[in-house]
């Protein structure tokens, strides 16, 4: 379509009927919050119901809608009908998220609108996910993110548009300037008085444009979309507008900006201008104003008769449903037993067969990280696949660990299975946000519409000198977050078969990888094969006590055991392979075996998962115990760089046998 011709009558009465069923539906939920029918926060988009509209109107459901908390506009603009909405608010099973989501947090993936949140900044790396499974996929959709002033200032608007503009992603950022974040004008918080003219900073096109014109907004997304679909890469639209109620229902408004600020900005409304620039068709407009008047009433009374969700489902949808089942793996021999391959190569290199075999397997596989390319990783993780699969599947990253974990999500939101490689894991933390408010999130908001296949890979542990900012694992952390796999593989055959379990999950996994087994060797099957999660191994059988050991922690244990052997103490040694889910059963069996269990981790001992596993089995088996649990640990202190300080803030061979020999005396 021509954008620079005029509007036809159809395409003005089909935006009047957007902006108007916006506006009606946002003060009949007003009017709701004073009732007490909205349990939690209200922010409605009053005033900005141009700018949706004329974005919307050029989307299909295929394309990818990332919105913030003022996100009901965006939501019916993009098709959502205004019951499924009305009843979100209300908490009821028949909203567009199950009742699980509120005014901030409405999904409706059918439609493509990919969830709004109630954290700023990241539905703008979101959508640049959209944008990559579009290049992958090559399916010809566009990400869209919708956001307001207040996100221009945060690290996710340069980490996105940066990455949008290096990769030529087909995204549109739509900043929505109401002039304030909450309650602090953007006149205080910006250093420029314009978003729309930093694109050029980024080498994009930006524009800015009057948001109270849904005609100058269509004309100008058309444009950008239709530029986006032809591969000409991302765009910056400022639209500049006014919210005219609070920034959220109930809130006091009278503060931060005066009662003329906000009549003047009323004179400016959308819907009013629309219905004056167009005096022939003001009929119809006033036929469309009852139409959509009874829909919003019918619709507020479907919502209000609607069944509360069931409490017996408040904790379905955390991980995915129904539960991921591949075919069963080959078990894992009985540990006296050789393994089912004369071939022996590395931990690394039997991660890198699985992806390999992954990425043959799966083309909508792909992996971001730093020197991951030609380079092949720092720790040759991915070395020979870039030659195989090319630039766009293995992607190298700008250092944006937030930016990349982000499109990451949105991503898998979309229909790509993207894999993050870290190269230490300690830069997972500057992701945090990214991967616990939103990645471990989307499945629950979801009620499930969403999977969330996204594999965070790296290395970490204590060794080599590489003191504190490269030695962490933080597997004890991230075990607590719901919604998230936490894999601690000690061997390459388990490396391989996790691996190859965590790249068809649904589930978002974090892979830790020690430093000092990377390079360790051991017999590895060419073959796929697959370890479910939640399945321990017995690393060593024995009768007189458990150890648990974790990752590198295992192959200290093992030759501990080895050298308590030769006093008469036999050992067992139960490597659990995922912290989560813990394969809690195979713990107690061998506690049952032995009655006394010390468990052995290099993380910091306080809140660890030691000590998870300490209080699940003093619950579940106190009566087999004949010995209080202990723990061993790493200090309670950053890595040190000497080797003199390193080697003594990690449990060793010595202090594993010394504290079995204490633990026997108990």
């Amino acid at each position: 379509m021509n954008q620079n011709q005029p509007l036809s009558d159809e395409q003005i009465l089909a935006l009047y009927r957007t902006m108007q069923t916006i506006r009606l539906t946002e003060e009949e939920l007003a009017r709701c919050h004073q009732r007490g029918l909205i349990h939690g926060a209200c922010h409605t988009y009053v005033g900005q119901e141009a700018i949706a509209t004329g974005v919307c109107a050029h989307l299909t459901s295929n394309d990818c809608v990332f919105s913030t908390h003022r996100g009901h506009g965006h939501a019916l603009a993009k098709g959502m009908p205004p019951r499924e909405l009305i009843a979100e608010l209300f908490g009821r099973a028949t909203g567009c998220s199950r009742g699980r989501g509120g005014s901030m947090h409405l999904f409706s993936p059918e439609i493509g609108m990919m969830g709004t949140s109630g954290i700023v900044g990241p539905c703008i790396l979101q959508a640049c996910g959209g944008g990559y499974s579009s290049k992958i996929l090559k399916n010809g959709t566009v990400g869209v993110a919708f956001f307001g002033d207040g996100a221009v200032n945060n690290g996710a608007f340069h980490e996105g548009i940066n990455m949008a503009s290096i990769w030529k992603l087909p995204v549109l950022f739509i900043c929505e300037n109401n002039q304030y974040a909450t309650e602090v004008p953007f006149s205080y918080s910006s250093g420029i008085p314009d978003v729309g003219r930093r694109a050029a900073n980024y080498g994009i096109p930006g524009f800015e444009v009057d948001g109270n014109d849904v005609v100058e907004v269509h004309r100008v997304l058309g444009e950008a979309i239709d530029r986006a679909r032809q591969g000409g890469g991302p765009t910056l639209i400022e639209c500049k507008t006014y919210r005219t109620r609070a920034h959220a229902e109930g809130m006091g408004d009278f503060t931060y900006r005066t009662r003329e600020e906000v009549a003047d900005w009323k004179e400016k409304c959308p819907i009013a201008r629309l219905r004056t620039a167009f005096p022939d068709l003001v009929t119809e407009f006033d036929r469309i104003d009852q139409e959509v008047a009874t829909l919003v009433q019918e619709s507020r009374d479907f919502a209000e008769a609607s069944p509360a969700p069931d409490s017996s489902t408040a904790t379905d949808y955390v991980y995915s449903i129904p539960p991921f089942s591949p075919p069963p793996p080959p078990p894992p021999p009985p540990a006296d037993c050789p393994l089912p391959s004369s071939r022996t190569i590395s931990f690394v290199a039997a991660t890198r067969e699985a992806l390999d075999q992954a990425m043959a397997a799966n083309p909508t596989i792909f992996v971001m990280g730093q020197g991951i390319g030609v380079r092949g990783g720092n720790f040759t993780t991915t070395l020979g696949l870039h030659a195989k699969y090319g630039a766009e599947r293995l992607c190298d990253v700008p250092i944006c660990e937030r930016g990349f974990v982000g499109l990451a999500c949105g991503a898998a939101m979309s229909g790509t299975r993207p894999v993050v490689d870290f190269m230490f894991i300690d830069f997972i933390n500057d992701s945090f946000g990214e991967l616990v408010n939103q990645i471990t999130k989307m499945q629950f908001m979801s009620s499930g519409r969403l999977k969330m296949p996204v594999l965070l890979r790296g290395c970490g542990g204590v060794g080599h000198s590489a003191a504190t900012h490269h030695s962490g694992m933080y597997h004890s952390i991230y075990s607590h977050i719901p919604g998230l796999r936490v894999v601690i593989p000690s061997n390459p055959f388990d490396a391989k078969g996790l691996m190859a379990h965590a790249l068809r999950s649904d589930d978002p996994v974090l892979f830790l990888e020690h430093r000092e087994l990377m390079q360790s060797k051991g017999p590895v099957p060419e073959n796929h094969y697959e370890i479910p999660f939640g399945q321990a191994r017995v690393a060593r059988a024995g009768s007189d006590v458990t150890i648990v050991a974790l990752s590198f922690m295992v192959t200290h244990a093992l030759s501990a055991a080895e050298q308590l052997a030769s006093e008469g103490i036999s050992v067992e040694i139960i490597d659990p392979r995922t912290v989560s889910p813990l394969d809690l059963d195979s713990i107690l069996r061998s506690v049952a075996k032995t009655g006394r269990l010390l468990v052995v981790d290099e993380a910091f001992g306080p809140c660890g998962i030691a000590s998870e596993i300490a209080a699940q089995v003093a619950d579940a088996g106190f009566n087999d115990l004949d010995a209080p649990i202990k723990r061993l640990h790493g200090a309670f202190a950053p890595t040190p760089y000497a080797p003199s300080l390193e080697e003594v803030v990690v449990p060793n061979v010595a202090r594993i046998v010394q504290a079995i020999r204490d633990l026997l005396e108990e």
